[in-house]
């Protein structure tokens, strides 16, 4: 498994490289063996530490979470933990899915818009209609099953994910709604 521990204006330490090798591996091991890479960032925001971990399991599904604490051990620790739930939640349909899938999830290219927010006066009228384009990147768009685009959303913490159905070979949306349950966009 790779790593990549980085800190966001923080000096990461042999020690704390060390420790986050040592715990995030035995977690990754009990509930998927085969994690291929995982992104570890370490920043500071007043008086707490946050750890924000994102694991890539081979089958193409994203694991994340985010701790805060104190201090930057117990940051991570709580990170680790986060983790620790979310896989062991997932573990049965995770270990289906290894079995279905016998190759990784095929990635799509994609463009991805960040488009400014609407003015502060809402008396004013705006001078165009066309939207102001803060950001452009590219992004990946996954080719999953329903079940494992809503286990993707669930595992990532995203209150949205785009994918492309393998089923119907058509691009679909699942999202949480807000009485809590999972909507399907299917055009």
């Amino acid at each position: 498994m790779r790593y990549q521990i980085t800190g966001k204006q923080i000096d990461i330490g042999e020690a704390l490289q060390t420790h986050v090798k040592n715990e995030l591996v035995p977690v990754m091991q009990k509930y998927s063996a085969r994690a291929t890479d995982a992104q570890i960032t370490f920043s500071k925001s007043a008086h707490e530490y946050i750890c924000e971990v994102t694991a890539h399991l081979s089958t193409g599904l994203n694991a994340s979470a985010k701790g805060k604490a104190t201090e930057i051990y117990a940051a991570f620790d709580d990170c680790v933990e986060k983790i620790d739930k979310q896989l062991r939640r997932y573990k049965r349909r995770l270990k289906d899915h290894h079995k279905d899938r016998v190759e990784p999830v095929e990635l799509f290219g994609a463009s991805s818009y960040i488009l400014a927010g609407e003015a502060e006066s809402h008396d004013e009228e705006p001078d165009s209609l066309q939207p102001i384009i803060v950001a452009e990147m590219e992004t990946k768009i996954p080719s999953l099953t329903v079940g494992e685009a809503v286990m993707q959303m669930e595992l990532a913490g995203a209150p949205v994910l785009v994918f492309r159905n393998e089923k119907k070979d058509g691009v679909n949306v699942v999202y949480r709604r807000d009485d809590g349950n999972i909507g399907w966009i299917d055009p």
